[in-house]
């Protein structure tokens, strides 16, 4: 029963990194936690299926041509670097500090794209590739420590501070889960904290919904994704909110 549950799950996972251009862990993890595996499992869990979704969902935004690789590729570099260190940060932190710092990725996400209004972003900026490298650093350390791929917060940032068109930044943000989510799959395999199984059927699942989910983003308005993006990370906040407030007082 547990494969089948695991196979939805994948799938429904998929279409959600599809749309959104997230790694999948946003709501896989919570998702995991909900039936029944622990944080720090659920978040090895959440970087093999991210590996899965990453690539693929990579691979069809760039035939889709909305995908810039140059806007994103220092970024991505940057959280490759990060995420090597991921394994440690959790071995180190308590899962209620995890906890506390994906409802702080997710908050800070939904702030800086519910103020944004994507007809007042004016013209795309370019940064220096250190800052980007840097940004890359810190948002692969902590999003994998947390079994993120780090589009969650990457997105916003790209749409707010740097212009990004909406479906171009989605797509660079699932790009950049590709450098962190493997960088973290070393780090997590060397310290032996991966369900392979359960890994390997959520992720190979997740393909499909990727497919489905790409290419409903690419049928939808910037403004309904937008909204639909808004709903998305209210829903997931609540619900670690939740868990923070009544499992862990």
């Amino acid at each position: 029963m547990m494969i089948i549950e695991l196979l939805l799950l994948g799938t429904a996972v998929g279409v959600l990194s599809g749309f959104f251009g997230i790694g999948g862990g946003t709501i896989l993890v919570p998702a995991l936690l909900f039936i029944g595996f622990d944080m720090k499992t659920a978040v090895g869990i959440s970087i093999v299926q991210m590996v899965f979704s990453s690539i693929y969902g990579s691979y069809l935004n760039s035939k889709k041509g909305t995908l810039d690789v140059k806007t994103v590729l220092f970024i991505g570099f940057g959280g490759f670097a990060g995420a090597l260190m991921s394994s440690w940060v959790v071995a180190t932190l308590d899962a209620v500090v995890l906890e506390a710092i994906f409802l702080g990725f997710v908050l800070t996400a939904l702030t800086r794209l519910y103020f944004k209004k994507l007809e007042d972003m004016g013209e795309p900026r370019t940064a220096h590739p250190a800052l980007l490298f840097a940004v890359g650093a810190v948002l692969g350390l902590f999003s994998i420590s947390i079994g993120v791929g780090g589009s969650i917060l990457l997105v916003p940032l790209l749409v707010s501070f740097l212009h990004v068109p909406l479906k171009n930044a989605i797509s660079a943000g699932l790009f950049f889960v590709v450098f962190s989510s493997v960088s973290g799959f070393i780090g997590f395999s060397a310290a032996g904290r991966i369900d392979y199984t359960a890994g390997l059927t959520i992720g190979i699942a997740s393909m499909l919904g990727v497919f489905i989910g790409i290419a409903l983003k690419h049928r939808s308005s910037d403004a309904l994704q937008k909204r639909l993006l808004v709903l998305f990370y209210l829903i997931v906040s609540g619900y670690i909110l939740y868990r923070l407030v009544t499992q862990h007082g």
